[in-house]
């Protein structure tokens, strides 16, 4: 299922006899290994031999030394070096700080620093809520982990995070101008962590929180939203969120269904699955199945009292109380959104959906079950990767969301904000089709109408 992707992109640099079917060769190579030529340059030649640069997606890093050894092979050819692309991107880090004003003269560091300067801390002294019109509070985020549930990779720690926090701060700036900065905490405690949040909010206008493990991020969320006077959203819950619900309303204009008449199985009840759950509660779904590893959550399983988050699905969804396995859950169902683990099921469950159905398989980087699989049996299909059609993104919603927050100067963030922001985002695709649910993350039009939706909500 897999297919080679720009994720794990290498350049090698390879010296070949300069026959007419050298790039031939070369490219014959690495096709034969299952890579994909994206590129191909020759940076030098002579009498007896001709240097290339060619580029290769893979699958892993095991595919890439895969591709480089069968390069190697061929007669005559040597591999001279090869450049892992990604690593290149993220040498000496994605972002940087760049003044805004001029510092070429005396008088301009009398301005932007001592003694001007002075002057602007005692107006913000004397009316604190200066503090937004006068520094960069008024346009950044802080990015805060705690490194304990990174992407698809589990507890690799605040240092290992860093570079997610930095490609998270790049796309804030990329899609909305906002300036936001990785604030990776060496701790996993919960109380630390909320302290040394309240302790360094003043410089910023927004929290956004990332990649911190249930069930501690609820708790989190919930104590920073009371204690401070600014936005605290946790995207991998309601960024994830906003984009599911903008999705469903297209994909359920797709095949011509009503929320309120279709049967909803959510598989993980952890942040994301939680949050799409809460936010589509207004919306009064038919009925809606929360499944996890210990099947399908209702009133009466054992163990809800310890987790208050379990409690609340038990209580706001499945009607009629029914227990089982996802393969039970599956049996009828109109929606799946997976937000939880690869290759849970296959043909037999999909099978057993109503006809039109619609799945949401986005586990990353493998899916609940295969997309063409699915894409068999299912009128809709979507998936968290790149490479298939209707990728579920958060950057559809979280730049565009703190957008209208900071723009809106807003002291908190309200679930209809939050439905808001999903609305805009699905009415952005006019005319949807089954392959074609949710606008491209590059359509800059979303951020656009996404703070504006934020903004007036707000």
């Amino acid at each position: 299922m897999p297919v080679p992707g720009p994720g794990y992109t290498i350049t090698a640099r390879v010296s070949a006899p300069p026959s007419a079917s050298a790039a031939g060769d070369l490219a014959a190579a690495v096709g034969r290994v299952g890579g994909v030529v994206t590129a191909f340059d020759v940076v030098d030649a002579g009498v007896d031999h001709i240097v290339i640069d060619i580029s290769c997606n893979a699958l892993n890093e095991e595919h890439a030394e895969e591709i480089t050894a069968a390069l190697a092979a061929l007669p005559g050819v040597s591999v001279r070096k090869v450049s892992d692309r990604t690593f290149l991107v993220h040498l000496g880090g994605k972002i940087e700080v760049t003044p805004k004003v001029s510092l070429r003269t005396r008088d301009d560091l009398s301005r932007a620093y001592t003694p001007g300067v002075a002057r602007i801390c005692l107006a913000i002294a004397a009316n604190p809520e200066d503090v937004r019109r006068l520094t960069i509070k008024r346009n950044t985020v802080a990015v805060v982990t705690d490194g304990s549930a990174v992407l698809g990779l589990g507890n690799i720690g605040a240092a290992a995070a860093l570079p997610v926090m930095e490609g998270k701060a790049a796309l804030f700036k990329r899609f909305a101008g906002v300036d936001a900065w990785p604030v990776c905490l060496d701790t996993q405690d919960t109380e630390q962590i909320i302290e040394t949040v309240r302790v360094l909010a003043p410089v910023y206008g927004g929290i956004n929180l990332e990649d911190i493990a249930a069930p501690r991020c609820f708790e989190i969320e919930a104590r920073l939203r009371e204690m401070l006077d600014i936005p605290v959203f946790h995207d991998d819950q309601h960024g994830t969120a906003i984009v599911v619900l903008g999705a469903l309303r297209n994909a359920l204009r797709v095949v011509g269904k009503s929320l309120s008449n279709c049967r909803v199985v959510v598989c993980g009840v952890g942040a994301a699955g939680s949050a799409i759950i809460r936010l589509m509660q207004p919306e009064r779904p038919g009925d809606v199945l929360a499944v996890d590893l210990d099947g399908i959550v209702h009133p009466g399983r054992a163990g809800l009292e310890s987790d208050p988050n379990l409690t609340w699905v038990a209580e706001n969804t499945n009607a009629e109380g029914q227990s089982g396995s996802l393969a039970d859950a599956m049996v009828g169902a109109d929606v799946f959104i997976g937000v939880s683990a690869p290759n849970l099921f296959g043909e037999a469950e999909l099978k057993t959906m109503n006809s039109n159905a619609v799945v949401f398989a986005l586990a990353n980087p493998d899916p609940e079950v295969d997309p063409v699989l699915a894409g068999r049996h299912a009128a809709v299909v979507a998936t968290g990767r790149s490479d298939y059609p209707n990728q579920i993104n958060n950057v559809l919603a979280f730049p565009g969301v703190f957008r209208g927050l900071l723009d809106a100067q807003a002291h908190t963030i309200t679930d209809d904000m939050l439905r808001a922001a999903a609305a805009a985002i699905a009415s952005v695709v006019a005319e949807p089709n089954p392959s074609f649910i949710v606008p491209s993350v590059f359509d800059l039009t979303v951020a656009t109408e996404v703070a504006r939706a934020v903004r007036e909500a707000a």
